[in-house]
């Protein structure tokens, strides 16, 4: 059996303020529409963390400083490849709030997120984002049908 499998690589950065408002984009793409936090995927050769740091920059207008690893969501794409979504947060952040093409991008009260038309499965991956004790949000298929494990 082999050891290796292809793989996508993507991240995930939860932006916060000191007022208790978290950064979150309005995306507008068919895979994954509605309202999560900034990200993408990882390019060749890139570093996670410069991903992320580039992501968030491309997506909100903002540089991030000091993301740190929180967790992590992982399925089998439809290719049977792992696609593996790096989940980051921070507070240090600076610039100009600006939307992309990728979607809208505004800041919510973290109490109010679920008032927002979210993305698939988005409040319970928060749960990873803010717990110390949880670190994986896992996809897994049984008899066809997808479920999903907060490790």
């Amino acid at each position: 059996m082999a050891r290796s499998e292809r793989a996508v690589f993507t991240n995930m950065c939860m932006i916060s303020d000191e007022n208790g408002n978290v950064l979150v984009i309005d995306r507008q793409k068919a895979d994954w529409p509605g309202v999560t936090f900034p990200g993408g995927h990882v390019e060749k050769g890139e570093s996670f963390v410069e991903s992320v740091i580039r992501e968030v920059k491309e997506e909100t207008g903002l540089d991030i400083e000091n993301p740190q690893l929180c967790g992590s969501k992982q399925f089998q794409d439809n290719d049977d490849a792992r696609y593996v979504v790096l989940f980051y947060k921070t507070n240090r952040f600076r610039g100009e709030l600006a939307s992309s093409e990728e979607g809208k991008v505004f800041w919510v009260p973290r109490n109010e997120l679920k008032n927002y038309r979210l993305s698939v499965d988005f409040l319970d991956m928060v749960k990873i984002f803010e717990s110390d004790e949880l670190s994986e949000f896992y996809y897994y298929k049984e008899n066809d049908d997808w479920h999903f494990k907060i490790l």
